[in-house]
């Protein structure tokens, strides 16, 4: 009877399963203590190590192929009769149930630091998940959210060109490979813009701009302030001249139409929208809508405080913002339905003592009839084109009122406004109309944004 061992030792080497390659590496660890062997670089066993959890304990069920001989390893050989060593055999159940228990593994610092890194990345990504439901689901974004600048990536194609006088030089040298971003006085420009911007919740707010004297500017101040207005925003504004005494606002814009505040009273009844209530404004190149007063001074007298709401209700419907250029008096009838309305006043003095003594009387007056609080929050506009400018400390007339108001804005003389005719804003100097948005941005400033709060 040929030797079985030697059979097995000529026969081919037959490729070993995953299974037995498992069995024999716990049998090696059994019999020769703590070395382990593995067939695997040392780096490459940390690497795995570090991607293991704390504990693991997984069910393997492994099939073998036919039934083959193996040795008990609690039973002893044992020597035949005929002088031949025979080992006991033993049958090899089909599958095996084996349960790995790894310890926890020492992990090297880089991949202990990748797996809390990556940890917190899932975390923090699970929460702006759940946040981003939530606020879908309690608040649906409206059409107004999706904005360029939130949808748009910013890269080469979708970044503005640069605006200023150096990044736009860089920026077409360089074949508009180097953005360099606006100069900081075009920055400057745009966070004016976004404060004079600023978006109110309920309903229209009232700007009357007054003065105890005549001839200081009124009408002047409100064309400026609602051009800037205009300009800057993307709502609609509206100048009203209230002038009981036949004001002069709407010989600043080019007329496109020959209404008065008369024939808005008139046509209330019939007014239902936006469209038929435009037929009876002019609009200049800032989109400012001046409702000029009435012309025959018969007919002026008879605008009252009544005539007034009417008006200001119709204006409520259409306009975010209306400003009311208003008379030489502050007695009449149609001051007491301005002021009721007024979320914020514009107070013009000029540049001489009288005209700044008169402003501030004004200031006495309106607190002394209850209007305090518009006076703490009022803007005083300081007309420097009227006579006598030349002769006193404006030093001394803002400071006596910035005692009494938030705040002062000096108008300075512009050969535009002098003539009296009509106002071109783009034509205005630099300085004019930079003074026309530093007076804007405070009076949207001391405005309420939300009336319900």
């Amino acid at each position: 009877m040929p030797d079985k061992r030697t059979d097995d030792q000529s026969a081919p080497a037959r490729p070993v399963s995953a299974a037995k390659r498992t069995r024999d590496e716990r049998d090696n660890f059994d019999t020769q203590g703590d070395d382990y062997h593995s067939e695997l670089p040392p780096h490459t066993i940390d690497n795995l190590a570090a991607s293991l959890p704390e504990s693991l304990s997984v069910p393997i069920e492994v099939t073998f192929g036919p039934r083959r001989s193996v040795v008990a390893a609690d039973r002893p050989s044992f020597v035949a009769g005929n002088g031949i060593e025979t080992t006991r055999i033993v049958s090899a159940p089909s599958t095996h149930t084996v349960e790995i228990s790894t310890p926890a593994p020492t992990r090297a610092a880089g991949a202990s630091f990748a797996i809390e890194s990556l940890s917190r990345a899932d975390a923090a990504s699970s929460v702006r998940r759940d946040r981003i439901r939530t606020e879908n689901s309690s608040a649906p974004e409206s059409a107004s959210m999706l904005t360029s600048d939130r949808l748009l990536a910013v890269n080469r194609k979708t970044r503005k060109a640069p605006q200023g006088v150096w990044p736009e030089f860089v920026y077409a040298l360089t074949l508009h490979l180097v953005n360099l971003g606006d100069s900081a006085k075009v920055r400057a420009y745009k966070e004016m813009d976004e404060r004079i911007r600023r978006q109110f919740d309920g309903g229209t707010r009232f700007v009357p701009i007054l003065t105890r004297k005549g001839g200081v500017g009124k009408t002047t101040v409100t064309t400026l302030l609602g051009m800037a207005l205009a300009d800057a925003r993307d709502d609609r504004i509206i100048a009203i001249d209230a002038n009981p005494d036949r004001g002069t606002l709407s010989e600043r814009v080019s007329k496109q139409t020959r209404s008065t505040v008369r024939d808005v009273v008139t046509k209330a009844a019939s007014i239902g929208n936006f469209t038929d209530f435009s037929t009876l404004v002019s609009r200049d190149e800032t989109r400012l809508d001046i409702l000029a007063s009435d012309t025959d001074p018969l007919l002026s007298e008879a605008f009252d405080e009544n005539d007034y709401n009417v008006v200001a209700d119709l204006a409520a419907r259409y306009y975010s913002i209306a400003l009311t250029d208003c008379g030489t008096g502050i007695v009449h009838s149609v001051m007491r339905a301005t002021l009721q309305r007024a979320d914020s006043i514009v107070i013009v003095s000029g540049g001489s003592v009288d005209e700044a003594r008169l402003a501030s009387e004004t200031l006495t007056w309106l607190e002394a009839n209850g209007y305090g609080e518009l006076v703490r929050n009022a803007i005083v506009a300081i007309n420097t084109a009227t006579q006598g400018t030349n002769l006193v400390r404006l030093e001394e007339i803002e400071a006596h009122f910035r005692s009494r108001v938030r705040e002062i804005v000096r108008i300075p003389y512009d050969p535009q406004l002098a003539a009296g005719s009509v106002v071109s804003y783009k034509d205005l100097k630099p300085i004019t109309r930079l003074a026309a948005r530093t007076l804007a941005e405070l009076v949207v400033e001391g405005l309420p944004a939300d009336r319900n709060l």
